[in-house]
Parts: C-alpha cells; structure tokens; sequence
C-alpha cells in the first residue's frame, strides 16, 4: 500500500516519484551474498567521471553521506556504475533498494583520475569487493595503450567477482584464493612476490583493498623499487577537503583524501594511523545497527493501525 506518495516496504520507505533532484536506479545485480552492482542515473556525473574517481550518495535526507568510487560510467546512458559491499547501515539500507527506487544525491564526480600518462607497463591487484575499483582503473590503462596484469585475491571461491570482466581488459590476469578453492592459493602479494623475483618489471604497481593488503603489497614492491600506488578509504564527510575527516598521512604531509587523492604513493603512506582512524567509529556504528529504529517506518506501522 502506499502513504502520502510513498510506498510502505519493511524497513524503508522508498520514493517512487519520478523527480528531476533524485537519482533513479536502473540495474540491480547481486555479485554475491554481500556485494551489490547498481547503475544509477546521473547524466552529468556519467558525463565528467573517470577511472579512479568516486561519487557520494544519501538515501534520503535524513540519511548519512557515503563515499563510494565509481566502478563505471556509461556517457550515452547517462549511467554510473556503483559496487559496495553490505557491511554498514547506510549500504545495507541501499542494498535493500530495487530498480525503479529513486536516491536524494548522488554527488560526483570526486577527486582526482588514475594516473594512466607514461605508464607502458602496469600491475593492478584487487583484494575483495576492492577490486570492484580496480577494475576501471585497469580498464583506463589498457584503453591508454598500457600492458596489463591483474592480480585479484578472495577469500573463497564463493565471493569471486568480476572475473570475465577483469580478463577482458588484462594481458595475464591471476586469481588468487586464501583456501584455494579457486585460482590459486595463497595471498595476492604471493603472486605478485613470484612476478618481480621472475624479472617482470612495472612502471607502476596499483592495489586497491583492505588496508592491510595495500600495506603489504607497498612492502612487496618496495626492494624491487617499483613505484606503487593506492586508492584510500578514510572517512569522508563532505568531499570537498572542507571538514578534513579524510585526513591521512603520506610522506609526513597530511593530505585530504578526497582531493588530493584518493590514489597515493603507497610508500609513503602512514598505514597505522590510517587504519586507527578509520576504527574510530566501528564501536559507535555496531551499536547504532543494532538499536536503530527507522523513524519513517515507525511512523507508517502507527498510520497503518
């Protein structure tokens, strides 16, 4: 049934009105139990955005504001393709979306492109639902005339995503399972440790994941001294570079995120402290997941009765 112009759903009311302010989702694909692919609507960010960049989206106004980096752009569509993994209430709430649901923002195209100029020879490694990132940015270095390869690493084989999609735009492309359920076994630094002893040079080597894996990849890399870079995700408020929530440490400068990067030199970032603020409001956020009570939906069962 419907309320006032909104459709009464469990957990969510979702605006159904076409709206020129809104952004309309027009593909939903489920990639596996926790990571969701949407294309949404949005001409004049899909018109600007490139490989490496990110966009901000609010469900609803009352809603948080949520960094995401593009995963795709289509210019004739008018589309951007977004992937995020359902681990918080915000991504939760738009995993449970459908298409023809409607979103209030969807700001972008956000900081700066991946570096593709100069770069013949390229190594992106993907770790989890971060490869959902890297794989625009191994798009834009072949569409530049790069060789390239691509490691990406899960978990298991049941969490595997984007795989024909990554051969599609990769020279040699290597998967890499932790329990060897699929691919090979062992961590995506493993390979990538098994690459540069064989004597294959990089011009650069981009990882994009965990943070954890990013750093070990930089210690990978760093004897062989090849140039590495990495997409950080500290937290983001405005995207602007005005409340300086996305701080981070690289080279013992602090640079905003969000305009400065997201893409840095991984050798020179402060991985300790990146780590320790991005935990800052994991307590504060399983207490909110688990005590939190739509209010909109509140409103509505009391309407129903």
């Amino acid at each position: 049934m419907t309320l006032y112009g909104l459709s009464v759903l469990p957990q969510l009311f979702i605006l159904k009105r076409t709206d020129q302010n809104m952004y309309k989702i027009v593909r939903k694909k489920e990639l596996n139990a926790s990571v969701t692919l949407m294309e949404i609507e949005a001409p004049f960010v899909a018109k600007k955005a490139q490989a490496g960049q990110f966009i901000i989206f609010r469900i609803d106004e009352m809603g948080e504001r949520v960094p995401l980096t593009i995963a795709g752009y289509d210019r004739e569509k008018g589309t951007v393709t977004i992937i995020f993994q359902k681990v918080g209430f915000s991504t939760i709430a738009l995993g449970n979306l459908n298409e023809g649901d409607y979103i209030r923002d969807f700001v972008g195209p956000l900081g700066k492109p991946t570096h593709t100029e100069g770069v013949k020879r390229v190594c992106v490694v993907g770790g989890g639902v971060g490869c959902a990132i890297a794989l625009p940015s191994a798009a834009a270095f072949k569409e530049a005339g790069a060789e390239v390869d691509v490691i990406v690493g899960f978990r298991n084989k049941d969490i595997v995503i984007l795989e024909d999609e990554f051969k599609a735009v990769s020279d040699n492309m290597y998967l890499m399972t932790d329990d060897g359920s699929y691919g090979e076994q062992g961590f995506v630094t493993v390979k990538l440790q098994q690459l540069l002893e064989s004597g294959k040079e990089y011009d650069a080597v981009l990882a994009i994941g965990p943070i954890p894996m990013m750093k070990f990849v930089c210690k990978t890399t760093e004897p062989f001294g090849v140039k590495t870079m990495v997409s950080l995700n500290p937290i983001m408020i405005d995207g602007t570079g005005m409340c300086g929530g996305c701080r981070v440490t690289v080279g013992g400068e602090t640079k905003f995120a969000c305009v400065d990067g997201p893409e840095f030199d991984g050798h020179k970032v402060d991985f300790a402290e990146l780590m320790s603020r991005n935990g800052t409001y994991r307590d504060r956020e399983a207490e909110v997941n688990a005590t939190h009570t739509c209010r909109m939906d509140a409103m509505g069962k009391a309407l129903i009765k």
